[in-house]
């Protein structure tokens, strides 16, 4: 059995009004298989998105008795499962970035080396580590964060249209920032300091 490293198996864009605005699911090593294939699917992502909903909700709540204000980083929300935990950040103008983390997801010889999944050089260099520390999903937040705030800064892009007060809302379907997502995702790992 190979050693595996934590990597990213699902990014989310939850919006102000608690609409999905965004999901990238990415594949996890299997080691039973030796292959790279997603978790989980895509409507069970969605209902772990869902799920971290409730503990926003709660810690907005705490810190708003206690009189702390919003912090934006929550850190780990909820374990799913061995396997899987899920990690949230909450912007001021209250849209919720959630990655959920394999903690089995990559293969720690390729993730060492800087090879991707895809086999492909990668310029993100990791830790032989077990477990993360709190402060290690911030930069992926911090990446997350700015990659929405220059999908906010497109003149095109009208944000009203994403969160509305009544019904659904639209997906995010910027190109741009689906490949952002998706360089995040693949490019993290423990003890990765920028995207």
């Amino acid at each position: 059995m190979s050693t595996t490293l934590p990597s990213i198996a699902c990014l989310g864009v939850i919006g102000r009004n608690n609409n999905p605005l965004h999901i990238s699911i990415f594949n996890s090593y299997d080691p039973s298989t030796n292959l790279f294939r997603p978790v989980r699917t895509p409507l069970q992502f969605s209902l772990l998105l869902s799920s971290t909903l409730d503990i926003f909700e709660l810690r907005s709540r705490a810190h708003a008795a206690q009189g702390t204000g919003l912090t934006g980083d929550f850190g780990l929300l909820h374990a799913v499962d061995e396997k899987l935990a899920a990690y949230g950040f909450e912007t001021n103008t209250g849209v919720k970035f959630v990655v959920v983390v394999d903690m089995r997801g990559r293969r720690a010889s390729t993730a060492a080396a800087g090879v991707g999944e895809d086999g492909k050089k990668s310029s993100a260099v990791g830790t032989t580590g077990v477990g993360l520390r709190e402060g290690e999903m911030r930069v992926v937040f911090k990446a997350m964060q700015a990659a929405y705030i220059r999908l906010m800064q497109n003149p095109f892009y009208d944000p009203d249209e994403h969160s509305p007060l009544t019904g659904p809302g639209k997906k995010i379907t910027s190109r741009r920032f689906g490949e952002e997502m998706r360089k995040i995702g693949e490019g993290w790992v423990p003890g990765v300091t920028s995207l």
